[in-house]
């Protein structure tokens, strides 16, 4: 029977292996501040990057399977019935850090009061490339991290790679960070770095309400909810599932649910090259599920501390694969995908 089931796994990664590229489709929407991307003539996802009136950083947004299914949670953008309605920062995919020079950019929102702490912005500075593909579609941004005194603190150069096989998407952001005004410190703090927010449906069953509080002390109440049709569990590199895969490193996690008949698999995977590889997750049962390679002394109650610095000039890359699959991804594939990803500079 073990042989059985090996070689059933054998023979799907080669067929996997056989399964076509798609084709991607770059649009830039400049009216609606966004760039649409299509895999396979249906919309996967934006890159929306609406001002700071709307949003403190650009985001991935909304972010579809290839059958359609939101798997983003709408609110505050585009509400739907019966999500929760806490974080209002947690929209979409994103790449921010809690505590840069003492600015947080992780927290920062209309929501929140602006006298009482330093927030920081991301700024979208512009669209350096679009290129669609047979294969693949390439998007190359650029951004400031701007203070609360409005001076520029760190520029960013992100390319977002698309791709797409059979019911499987992929987005690969590689972002680089340079200290361009003075040196940079990212001291050691929970909440951080690569992120998404996902649909109700994807959240673990909620047992017991929560309350949550940032580095401010700014305390955010999570409630236990109906656990109708709540169907997500996480499960990582090191077979660590649940809940239990926070403050945990791993080269990848996946969190599996389903929506109506959907099965979906969401995966963040780490790469060799990043710093803290491999990352603590910051993987929350009430659907934020993100990576965070600096907030170690945050995750090992101090036993571990990396205190992140940048001088005048110096450049950091963090690489990072988010995929998005109409199935339950095995170990075994995302072992393979990681091992792939692992090959990207």
């Amino acid at each position: 029977m073990k042989h059985t089931s090996i070689a059933i796994a054998a023979f799907s990664l080669a067929m996997t292996g056989l399964v076509q590229a798609q084709k991607v489709d770059l649009v830039d929407n400049k009216k609606d501040k966004k760039v649409e991307v299509s895999i396979d003539g249906k919309p996967f996802t934006s890159y929306f990057y609406p001002g700071e009136d709307v949003l403190k950083k650009a985001v991935l947004y909304p972010v579809m399977t290839a059958k359609g299914t939101l798997v983003t949670r709408g609110w505050p953008l585009d509400p739907r019935p019966g999500e929760r309605v806490d974080h209002p920062h947690h929209v979409g995919v994103w790449l921010n850090y809690e505590d840069v020079n003492g600015n947080d950019y992780w927290n920062n929102s209309d929501a929140v009061d602006h006298a009482k702490r330093a927030y920081g912005t991301i700024k979208h500075t512009g669209i350096t490339s679009i290129k669609g593909g047979k294969d693949k579609g390439e998007l190359a941004v650029t951004a400031d991290w701007i203070d609360k005194d409005g001076k520029l603190t760190l520029q960013e150069k992100t390319t977002y790679v698309f791709s797409g096989k059979g019911n499987n998407r992929t987005v690969d952001r590689i972002t680089t960070l340079t200290a361009v005004n003075g040196d940079v410190a990212m001291p050691d703090i929970k909440d951080g770095m690569f992120a998404i927010r996902v649909a109700r449906e994807l959240e673990l069953p909620s047992t017991k309400p929560e309350i949550f509080t940032d580095a401010a002390g700014i305390a955010t109440k999570v409630p236990s909810l109906n656990n109708e049709g709540i169907t997500g569990n996480y499960r990582n590199s090191n077979g660590v599932e649940g809940e239990a895969v926070w403050a945990k490193r791993a080269t990848w996690c996946n969190l599996t649910g389903k929506i109506k008949d959907e099965k979906i698999s969401i995966a963040i995977v780490d790469h060799p090259k990043n710093v803290g590889y491999p990352a603590y997750f910051h993987a929350r049962g009430y659907g934020l599920f993100a990576v965070n390679p600096l907030g170690q002394k945050a995750f090992t109650d101090g036993k571990e501390v990396l205190n992140f610095k940048l001088k005048k000039g110096e450049s950091t890359t963090f690489r990072y694969r988010l995929v998005v699959a109409s199935e339950h991804l095995s170990d075994a594939s995302l072992n393979t995908i990681a091992a792939d990803f692992a090959k990207v500079k």
